[in-house]
């Protein structure tokens, strides 16, 4: 009898009825650094009312896939903060750096990332050289015929330049935040 029921129970366990349930992909995956994530900015900041360290939000407008599995679904919302600013001078606009710290996916499940919104000018918003505040004449000499320079006159920036302007982000605008370090993922969103 004993013998019997030793036998039955590990039939059982071959056939499967005292297996682990099937538990969801636990895979793990990093995105690497320099990846872009298109979002969109869900708040209006600029340099003229916000300080450095106010929070700003962002959410992710497609999803975006590693292999064949969907490791930021859209509507996935991204925090940071202000991390740089400088105020508008003469001769330069004004300028700020946005550092993104916080992914939160859609299931409420929070990863910690480091990216910032990505520039062409190494991730500063703003900062461009303004106009000029005058002009001045200058002769272009374009040809010389029998001994004689021809010339015009023309317009050329003078020294000094126009008083810089304040940087706005508005709500709704398309950006792109740059990953500076590569997130660490073991955890992705299931849609049944």
């Amino acid at each position: 009898m004993r013998y019997l029921l030793t036998l039955l129970i590990l039939v059982l366990f071959n056939l499967g009825c005292f297996a682990e349930p099937q538990l969801r992909d636990y895979s793990e995956f990093d995105i690497p650094t320099g990846y872009h994530i298109p979002v969109i900015s869900l708040q209006e900041f600029s340099t003229a009312y916000c300080e450095e360290g106010d929070k700003v939000t962002f959410e992710s407008t497609s999803d975006i896939y590693l292999y064949d599995k969907n490791i930021i679904p859209q509507g996935t919302k991204f925090t940071g903060y202000i991390d740089n600013k400088h105020e508008p001078i003469i001769g330069t606009n004004a300028s700020m750096k946005v550092f993104v710290n916080k992914m939160y996916l859609p299931d409420g499940y929070e990863v910690p990332i480091k990216s910032y919104i990505y520039t062409a000018n190494d991730n500063l918003i703003g900062g461009e050289l303004t106009a000029p505040a005058s002009y001045i004449k200058m002769p272009h000499y374009q040809r010389w015929v029998m001994f004689r320079a021809y010339s015009t006159t023309q317009f050329v920036p003078g020294k000094q330049r126009k008083m810089g302007e304040h940087v706005t982000i508005s709500s709704g605008a398309n950006l792109i935040l740059v990953l500076v370090a590569p997130i660490h993922l073991t955890h992705t969103v299931l849609y049944d």
